[in-house]
């Protein structure tokens, strides 16, 4: 017989394909540490939750980052 394949389960409908590959390295602790974490809160899908935590930090600092037409100093006033 032959080896079976696993299926991943269907996109929901609108989501988009991922095609673009990030790969990262981490130390054994680095690692420890996320398993850890992940084991906690009872995070099944790792990749998922990397994404959603990485676009989140990214998100935040763009939006904090955006460009005003007064400074920060000058609003406060």
């Amino acid at each position: 017989m032959g080896k079976r394949r696993k299926i991943a389960p269907k996109a929901a409908h609108g989501e988009p394909k991922r095609h673009q590959r990030m790969v990262c390295l981490l130390s054994e602790e680095e690692q420890r540490i996320v398993d850890r974490y992940l084991a906690k809160y009872r995070i099944t899908n790792k990749s998922r939750w990397f994404r959603e935590t990485i676009l989140m930090f990214i998100y935040k600092n763009m939006d904090e980052d955006y460009p005003t037409l007064f400074g920060e100093h000058d609003m406060r006033r």
